[in-house]
């Protein structure tokens, strides 16, 4: 085997468990550093759904080093997020997550890789929520495909002609990422110094896709799903572009069907101002109970 092929043995391994004590103040404080306007989170009597990445952020990256080489670690990005929940995150919960790749995709641009995650209550080994994370490796293409990749979100183009139901804004404010990393255990450093992130090929500091995606969440939640994230069943977005401190997010949601006692919706975010207009959440979905 070759310096850079990927380790097919590694695909289907669960990682060994992680356990994570979720508290009120750390939902509070998760809850805050996403802009969450919603009372039940900001009182950390329930998370924000995107607080489901941080019990099982060991158990994210821990499989991708038993397929990926070390030495294109450093290309790996995070290209897709997709959260199945079975309930929502309380204070109290005692958290068990492990993880698996499941599959890879060669592509001419890069290679798709998908890690599916699993969160269980460490008491009774109830299933919390299932997620699908789609990395990419950013110009190397590992040459075939292996194992099966995450389950599709993808938006369908012809409804920008359609008024959507509904329309939510947030703001991302210049020490952001500072209290995101802080809040979710995030420490990559991109997000918090501009010489690092310029090194990197960057303009300066990059706000994190979940920060974002956390925010249309909130958004989403609060337009169509009365506030209420026990309802949540699906949370999945792509992230497209990136987002820098200072800009205004616009998540626009249209209703996409109908079935099994719940609504489908489609959205997408868009960032303005700084460096100009881009598409920074794409293939959005939310499937929200009636």
């Amino acid at each position: 085997m070759g310096d850079l092929d990927f380790d097919d043995s590694g695909i289907g391994t669960w990682t060994e468990p992680t356990t994570f004590e979720v508290t009120a103040e750390r939902i509070a404080q998760y809850s805050a550093a996403t802009n969450d306007p919603i009372p039940a989170h900001l009182a950390g009597a329930v998370a924000n759904p995107v607080f489901a990445i941080v019990p099982v952020f060991e158990s994210m990256l821990e499989p991708v080093l038993e397929v990926v080489p070390t030495g294109l670690f450093g290309l790996v990005v995070h290209g897709e997020q997709d959260f199945y929940f079975h309930r929502a995150i309380r204070p109290g919960d005692q958290l068990s997550s492990r993880g698996r790749v499941i599959g890879y995709e060669g592509l001419s641009n890069g290679t798709r890789l998908a890690v599916h995650l699993e969160c269980r209550d460490a008491v009774d080994g109830e299933l919390v929520n299932e997620q699908y994370v789609t990395c990419f490796i950013r110009g190397h293409d590992a040459g075939k495909t292996v194992g099966e990749l995450a389950p599709a979100h993808r938006f369908d183009a012809a409804l920008r002609d359609k008024e959507p139901a509904g329309e939510s804004t947030s703001h991302v404010d210049d020490d952001q990422t500072f209290r995101y990393s802080e809040a979710s255990g995030d420490p990559v450093p991109i997000h918090l110094d501009d010489e690092v992130a310029r090194d990197a090929g960057l303009p300066g500091i990059i706000a994190h896709g979940l920060c974002s995606m956390a925010m249309a969440s909130w958004g989403v939640l609060s337009t169509v799903g009365d506030s209420d994230v026990t309802r949540l069943r699906r949370l999945a977005v792509r992230f497209s572009k990136m987002v820098f401190p200072g800009q205004d997010l616009t998540t626009r949601i249209w209703e996409t069907g109908h079935a099994d006692g719940a609504t489908t919706y489609a959205f997408e975010t868009t960032a303005t101002g700084g460096p100009g207009e881009t598409l920074a959440l794409s293939d959005g979905l939310a499937v929200i109970a009636d």
